[in-house]
């Protein structure tokens, strides 16, 4: 029984997230099939992420993207078993390339409300994050973004512009793949 109320929940917020992308962003465009940006698509709107206080991550604000380089965020959830498996591959992505961009990890679990602060960091430490984590409780950042479920990686330009996205559990190459677009697009 405990599975199946799980599952239905997974799908509510599925379905939930899925309908707030569209009443705020309308629907997305099949344009672009491969994600990667092209000229036409212009800057997103910079939103302020409320980071917390854990390994490698500030308790504050953050201005997302960032003004002056390429930015990387990975929307994950502290039930998500594909977030947890892939955080080895974040975790050498950041190695590699985190000091090239604002790399940062966001959960859109309603924090404060059905989690805690206190829980989000306790699975970051357990799985060895230490980058900025910031917190999405209203999906608004999720929403920007259009993520399709969770995990979900972003990358944008030094100039605002969404040059990758991608769903689902990723290795590190596909990460680094990833960021590097953003990087050769924002001429860094």
């Amino acid at each position: 029984m405990r599975r199946r109320d799980v599952l239905a929940g997974i799908g509510s917020l599925g379905v939930i997230g899925g309908a707030g992308a569209v009443a705020i962003n309308g629907l997305p465009s099949t344009d672009n099939a491969d994600n990667e940006s092209d000229d036409e698509n212009g800057p997103v709107d910079t939103r302020t992420v409320e980071t917390i206080e854990a390994p490698g991550s500030e308790a504050g604000e953050l201005r997302v993207p960032a003004a002056d380089q390429a930015t990387f965020i990975d929307f994950f959830a502290t039930w998500c078993d594909p977030c947890e498996k892939q955080m080895p591959a974040l975790i050498e992505a950041h190695d590699r390339l985190g000091d090239d961009v604002l790399f940062m990890s966001v959960t859109n679990e309603a924090v404060g409300r059905s989690v805690t602060k206190a829980k989000v960091v306790d699975w970051w430490e357990k799985n060895d994050g230490n980058w900025t984590l910031g917190i999405d409780p209203t999906a608004e950042l999720s929403s920007q973004y259009v993520i399709q479920g969770i995990p979900y990686a972003v990358a944008i330009d030094a100039s605002g512009r969404i040059q990758w996205t991608s769903g689902g559990e990723k290795s590190t190459d596909e990460f680094v793949a990833g960021i590097e677009q953003a990087l050769e697009a924002g001429g860094q």
